[in-house]
């Protein structure tokens, strides 16, 4: 048992206090807090601690909403309800800036200030439940290793929480259960997960749709539609369960208009989307561009980008890894746009991109330390970045979106 004082918050959301050379890590706890801790891991250079009571608390300390969320409870879905939202927000910046500085070697990295979500609350339009032993749903717990059943979650959309609170059933086989809603409260849709593949017998008066997902990833309905649609600017999407989609609705409209900003098309461009998705970024680049050519994994989602953007003469589309087709495409690039998942670039995508010149990039990625990674790569291959980004997508949780803007010097 220790006193600590925290001074940072680190990337992953624990806050950071040092004793007798050694990092101590201490997640629900804010810079400027004053802690007793008990260590609970000792490794050589850092250790990890649990809080047991305040000696100085923070002004930007808050009371968590939600009854399941820590220090109270045990849910794992959310990281800072303990954090007023304001400084939420300062505490991503940093977070985002040393980063850059400490694994991408951007000693000066042009940051802006953060975009606030429009609500704090009740914005997620994607839950992913798991179950206990019993069937219970639930999210993984604080460590990770157990899942923690909940009666009610405060960052999903009112829509999905009412049909959360509705929902009653008894699925010993159930493994998750995923909640989807397109901009539309009534477009609902319930994505089973079984340990068999068995689909679930269900009945219900509510007005959604219900597919099951099978181990090898294809996708049964069960009744209704098998896509959610949203509408995003000017341009209507249809999501299948096996595709992903931004979970802030809104914000998810800010980063499209953020990349139609930083690559600040005059019109004829060719331009690449690398992780295309369903196209999202594909639909607004369009409008301008000469040639937009996508390049996705997923075949969920190639079959989305394909369905949404029909009508559009100027699209191509590859289905593969980016760092695989991107060498294939003979055209020459003037511009590109990334967003690749949490991982970042796979290796060979952006020496891909690299030997294709193009002479901007929008990056847009959800992890500023794979950001980072891959910022270096590019810088040291000529790339300026000439401002970074950041955009609240995940209040109350450490999760940050990111979108950076490069020119070839």
């Amino acid at each position: 048992m220790i006193e600590l004082e925290l001074t940072s918050l680190a990337h992953g959301g624990d806050a950071v206090g040092h004793y007798q050379g050694q990092a101590i890590f201490v997640p629900f706890a804010i810079p400027g807090e004053i802690a007793r801790v008990e260590i609970v891991q000792n490794k050589s250079r850092y250790a990890r601690a649990r809080l047991i009571e305040l000696v100085r608390a923070s002004p930007h300390r808050g009371q968590p909403r939600c009854p399941h969320a820590p220090p109270h409870g045990h849910c794992g879905g959310c990281q800072w309800q303990h954090i007023a939202y304001p400084a939420q927000l300062r505490f991503k910046e940093n977070i985002v800036q040393e980063q850059l500085q400490r694994l991408g070697g951007l000693a000066n990295p042009p940051m802006q200030p953060i975009l606030p979500s429009p609500t704090p609350w009740l914005y997620r339009n994607h839950i992913e439940f798991s179950t206990t032993p019993e069937g219970t749903l639930g999210f993984f717990d604080t460590t990770g290793r157990r899942v923690t059943p909940i009666d009610e979650c405060h960052i999903i959309e009112p829509a999905l929480a009412d049909v959360f609170d509705a929902l009653d059933f008894d699925l010993p086989e159930l493994a998750r259960l995923s909640l989807r809603k397109g901009s539309a409260d009534d477009d609902v849709m319930l994505i089973f997960e079984t340990k068999n593949d068995e689909p679930p017998d269900l009945e219900t008066d509510l007005p959604l749709s219900a597919a099951l997902m099978l181990e090898n990833g294809e996708v049964v309905s069960l009744f209704g539609n098998l896509h959610v649609e949203f509408q995003i600017a000017n341009f209507r999407f249809q999501i299948s369960p096996g595709t992903f989609f931004q979970v802030n609705t809104p914000q998810a409209e800010t980063l499209v208009r953020i990349v139609k900003e930083f690559l600040d098309l005059a019109g004829g461009e060719t331009v690449l989307d690398a992780y295309c998705g369903a196209g999202l970024f594909s639909a607004a680049l369009a409008e301008k561009a000469g040639h937009v050519i996508g390049i996705e994994e997923s075949p969920s989602a190639c079959d989305d980008f394909e369905r949404n953007l029909s009508e559009a003469d100027n699209i191509s589309l590859f289905e593969g890894k980016v760092s695989d087709a991107l060498p294939e495409i003979s055209d020459k690039l003037d511009a590109a746009v990334l967003d690749p998942p949490r991982g970042g670039c796979e290796p060979g995508a952006l020496d891909a991109l690299i030997a294709k010149q193009p002479r901007r990039i929008a990056f847009v990625s959800c992890d500023p330390a794979t950001l980072a990674r891959d910022l270096g790569q590019l810088s040291s291959a000529g790339y300026r970045v000439e401002r970074v980004q950041p955009v609240d997508i995940f209040p109350q949780t450490f999760h940050i979106e990111t979108c950076v803007k490069l020119a070839l010097a």
